[in-house]
C-alpha cells in the first residue's frame, strides 16, 4: 500500500502517478491541436524548452521523415532517435535561433522553474521570437495542491517552515529532502497565476486542466481550430 500511495504521488515521469496521467492527456489534447494546425505540411520543426526525449518516443505520429524535435536544457543529452538532436542552453536566452526558426516550441512545466517573473518574461519573449507557435503549460499557483511537493497551499508556506517539513518530515512524497536540494529546489520553484501567463502570453488560447472543477494547470498555445482567447 505504501508503495501504490507513493507512486500515485511521484513526480509526472512516472506514469502512473496522478502528474503522469494528466501528462498523458495533455499529449493527447497537443497531438489533435497538432493535427490542426499541420495538417499535411511536409516539414515541421519543434524546439522543446526544457523537454526530454523519453517524452515524445512512445508516440506514433512524430515520424522521423516529416517531424525534427530540438531539445534545449542546461545541458547537452544523449538522444537515440534520428529525429531528435539535443542543445545545451538556457530558456531565457534562445539567441543561437533566429526568429521564426520553429514551427512550434513546445515546453511543459519548466517556466515555473526560473526563480524570478524577470526570467519568466525573457522565457515568454523568446518562445514567441522564435516560434511561429508555441505550446506551454505550467501549474495554476493558486490550484491547492502544490504539484512539486504534493501538498496542499504548500506554495503559500513561509520558506523556513517548508524547508522545515521537507527535511525533517516525510509529509513530501513520503521522504526526507537533502537540504542541499531542498533549499535550491524552492529558491527556483515559483508558481505563475493566470493574470501572469496572460501578460506573458497575450492572445493566445487557454487550456484549464482541471481538478474537481477547479484549474490544476493552463497549457497556453496557439494550435487548433478553436481555442479560447487570453
Amino acid at each position: 500500500m505504501k508503495q501504490k500511495i507513493k507512486r500515485l504521488f511521484a513526480p509526472s515521469d512516472e506514469p502512473k502517478s496522478i502528474g503522469g496521467r494528466f501528462r498523458q492527456r495533455r499529449f493527447r489534447f497537443f497531438e489533435t491541436c497538432f493535427r490542426e494546425t499541420f495538417g499535411n505540411q511536409e516539414k515541421i520543426k519543434i524546439l522543446d524548452v526544457g523537454g526530454t526525449e523519453s517524452f515524445w518516443s512512445n508516440h506514433n505520429f512524430i515520424q522521423p521523415e516529416r517531424i525534427s524535435i530540438t531539445l534545449l536544457n542546461l545541458e547537452k543529452e544523449t538522444t537515440n532517435l534520428p529525429q531528435v538532436q539535443s542543445l545545451a542552453g538556457t530558456a531565457t536566452d534562445l539567441s543561437q535561433f533566429g526568429d521564426q526558426s520553429f514551427d512550434l516550441v513546445f515546453s511543459n512545466s519548466v517556466i515555473e522553474h526560473l526563480y524570478t517573473f524577470q526570467n519568466q518574461q525573457k522565457m515568454a519573449q523568446e518562445i514567441r521570437r522564435v516560434g511561429k507557435n508555441f505550446f506551454v503549460q505550467t501549474p495554476n499557483k493558486y490550484f491547492f495542491l502544490e504539484p512539486h511537493y504534493a501538498l496542499p497551499f504548500f506554495q503559500f508556506f513561509p520558506p523556513s517552515l517548508a524547508f522545515f517539513i521537507l527535511t525533517r518530515t516525510k509529509f513530501s512524497r513520503m521522504q526526507r529532502w537533502d537540504p542541499a536540494f531542498a533549499k535550491g529546489y524552492l529558491d527556483e520553484i515559483r508558481l505563475l497565476s493566470l493574470e501572469e501567463m496572460k501578460k506573458l502570453f497575450p492572445g493566445s488560447g487557454i487550456d484549464f486542466e482541471k481538478v474537481l472543477g477547479l484549474n490544476k494547470s493552463f497549457v497556453f498555445h496557439t494550435l487548433g481550430k478553436k481555442n479560447n482567447p487570453a
